[in-house]
């Protein structure tokens, strides 16, 4: 029932694909309750801009090929494009790991992503094997995600010891969150449900849904921030506030009214900007624990009368 139900919801996942039908997926038993306070320390967030670097792993567990990107702060002049396996910069840099959508690819998000780095997060984006662009696009195998991206953790964190990596002594393995679009706001709700990875502080979901991984949201209190359009026509923008719904947690939803499943939220300048303003202030306070960033949220929500925002942090 759980897969006949996934795969009607996510056919269609990437920004840029066509309308599905989505449902309810049967409930998760939780497997701890949820404490009631964020634990993440107070601390700061850098407020200058940083120039981004980008490199590649090549990752694969268990023989599932995992190949990731990279874009982190990197030493120089802000602005300008990413560049290729650039020195970091100085500090110590949060992670958030990313999840793209089905039929999708991380560089489809390039643009919001690269602003995460330079805001001063180091953010690792998996390509997975069945759901990416060119592969055989198993919406069932989304199941298999959060253990791919806790694996990439792994992998990723081990870079803060690597000697002479660009990103060694540059990682901060006590303030991680993940983050995905649609399929991989699947795979993101999972790693606080059904796959609760213990090491994430926070989540940012963009257009996903519950389906198969359930809401039985479990561990430690991660705040949560839900982005969904209102015109969405692959998942449905109910189905993406019931899931925040059932955040127990600190949480915001960010609703575009004129939203579709991603082309409007992730490529139009003037909503992309409201997404990147708001996800990285949730992402400040969440992540370095700045207060001061915590107040800025609702401000960036505001911008431009694009978006509505329920506010719960």
């Amino acid at each position: 029932m759980a897969s006949t139900v996934l795969m009607a919801g996510l056919v269609g996942c990437s920004a840029d694909t066509r309308p599905s039908q989505s449902g309810q997926a049967p409930p998760v038993e939780p497997k701890a309750a949820a404490t009631p306070t964020p634990q993440v320390p107070a601390g700061k967030a850098p407020q200058r801009a940083f120039a981004v670097g980008v490199r590649q792993l090549k990752l694969n567990r268990d023989g599932r090929a995992l190949p990731t990107t990279l874009w982190y702060p990197a030493a120089g002049q802000s602005g300008g494009a990413a560049k290729r396996s650039a020195a970091a910069a100085e500090g110590r840099f949060p992670v958030v790991m990313f999840s793209h959508g089905l039929g999708g690819r991380p560089d489809d998000y390039a643009t919001l992503l690269t602003t995460w780095a330079a805001a001063g997060f180091v953010v690792a984006a998996p390509t997975f094997p069945h759901t990416s662009t060119g592969a055989d696009n198993n919406v069932l195998d989304v199941l298999n995600q959060p253990a791919d991206v806790s694996y990439a953790l792994d992998q990723v964190l081990a870079l803060d010891a690597k000697a002479d990596d660009q990103l060694q002594g540059r990682l901060d393995a006590d303030r991680v969150a993940a983050a995905g679009h649609s399929a991989g706001g699947v795979t993101t709700i999972g790693l606080f449900t059904a796959n609760r990875d213990e090491r994430l502080d926070a989540g940012v979901v963009f257009a996903g849904t519950a389906l198969g991984v359930g809401t039985a949201f479990a561990g430690a209190a991660a705040p949560q921030l839900f982005v969904h359009g209102e015109l969405d026509e692959v998942v449905e923008y109910a189905a993406g506030k019931a899931a925040y719904d059932k955040v127990p947690w600190p949480k915001a939803m960010l609703s575009l009214p004129k939203g579709d499943h991603g082309r409007t939220m992730l490529k139009d300048r003037a909503a992309l900007r409201v997404v990147s303003d708001t996800s990285i202030e949730f992402l400040r306070w969440s992540l370095y624990g700045d207060a001061a960033a915590k107040q800025r949220i609702p401000t960036g929500a505001a911008r431009g009368d694009i978006a509505t925002f329920d506010n719960h942090l």
